[in-house]
């Protein structure tokens, strides 16, 4: 049987709109758009990294130019329709999906036992646990630094975790904690049942529930993908467990086998593709006619082999890269100009002097670079300037 030859222009049509890249970026914004938008893209990732912005306000600000942090803060942090964990990273991730983190907290409590109370807290760790939960239950949310530091004069690293801090976030990943908000970006951490008490106590969904929902939803915010892409989306399941999913949907028509041409010269990709990917394609809204600046972290860029293959756009993020071996910068964002990626530029957000300034643009080979484009762009580095309180911009074009 020969399988549907799918596009390059369509696949990535089909991802950007399902990305929420394709909706009028002017359209008012509200906590429910806020929360629809997040929704459709299944989470936001939460990055440490400050250079320009926070991650999340990047993710966001690029889709709903009237974005504003507080926005987010607030749906996270009072209305508690998102709450922090992991997918494959730290994320923001919608509540209602909150019982599908069940399973990953007993795999998680499992998987660290070993490695983090057994090896970095060898003495008496079960008492220092219990220790961590009595206070917080006792005081209510408390950060890392709430605790006495045991090891004084350390340099405070990953690997220099202080016991509490090994136990603060054992807690967390295991579910048993959950971060309440944070403080300067430093997470402050309370029990369960007290940040989210509407939902802690819903049922743990049986490994088949848990599985058809990790590949129902990855789909619909891929629309197509390999077995790999759908494991890896949530990073919930295991490949085998997708693979084998996949091939009863297809059997049972809710998905279908697809190949996908390439940008980047690979020949077409065995896929698998929702079965009505044809008729959202024709629903499809034209992309804005602008540019946007994405983030690093942005869902549409973060898995790197498919970037490469869907807009032939080789991106590298190069922050922990030593600097003489950066081909572009620190904390370089893609240019996104309708459903093209047409080049990066390297920004950073000097504070001391209220400016956005942009070190470098670096502009894809094919791309012709017009006084128009140069106008989109400052248009877009405008637009960035306002999301991240920038009063200036300075730029070489």
């Amino acid at each position: 049987m020969t399988l549907p030859l799918i596009s390059t222009e369509a696949a990535r049509r089909l991802f950007l709109g399902a990305q929420g890249l394709l909706a009028d970026p002017a359209r008012k914004v509200t906590s429910a758009t806020l929360a629809k938008l997040i929704a459709q893209m299944g989470f936001v990732q939460l990055d440490s990294i400050n250079y320009v912005e926070r991650a999340h306000h990047l993710t966001l600000g690029s889709r709903l130019d009237g974005y504003r942090h507080e926005q987010f803060t607030r749906l996270l942090e009072k209305d508690r329709l998102l709450f922090e964990h992991w997918t494959h990273d730290a994320a923001a991730i919608p509540t209602a999906w909150f019982a599908h983190w069940k399973p990953r907290f007993a795999q998680y409590a499992s998987k660290l036992r070993n490695r983090w109370l057994t090896q970095r807290l060898a003495k008496e760790p079960e008492r220092l646990l219990a220790h961590v939960r009595e206070r917080i239950a006792r005081e209510g949310p408390l950060r890392s630094q709430d605790f006495a530091h045991e090891r004084k004069g350390k340099s405070g690293g990953w690997w220099d975790w202080k016991p509490q801090k090994v136990a603060l976030e054992y807690l967390w990943f295991s579910g048993e904690l959950l971060v309440t908000r944070r403080e300067k970006f430093q997470k402050v951490y309370d029990l369960a049942e007290r940040v989210l008490p509407a939902v802690t106590t819903r049922t743990t969904p049986t490994e088949a529930e848990h599985i058809a929902w990790a590949c129902r939803t990855a789909f619909e915010r891929l629309v197509i993908a390999t077995p790999k892409e759908v494991a890896d989306f949530w990073h919930a399941i295991t490949l085998a467990q997708a693979r084998q999913w996949c091939e009863h949907a297809a059997k049972s028509g809710e998905i279908v086998a697809v190949l996908v041409e390439s940008a980047n010269g690979e020949p077409p990709r065995a896929s698998f593709a929702l079965s009505d990917w044809q008729s959202r394609l024709r629903k499809l809204p034209a992309a804005p006619g602008r540019m946007r600046l994405l983030s690093p972290f942005d869902p549409v860029i973060r898995d790197r082999s498919r970037v490469a293959r869907l807009f032939g756009f080789d991106y590298r993020f190069e922050a922990f890269v030593p600097e003489p071996k950066r081909q572009y910068g620190y904390y370089v964002l893609p240019i996104l100009a309708g459903e093209q990626l047409i080049g990066r530029i390297d920004p950073k957000f000097q504070r001391d002097r209220d400016t956005l300034a942009v070190r470098n643009v670096f502009w894809e080979p094919k791309i012709k670079v017009t006084k128009a484009r140069k106008n989109e762009l400052n248009e877009a580095l405008a637009r960035l300037a306002k999301l991240i309180g920038a009063t200036k911009v300075e730029v070489k074009l």
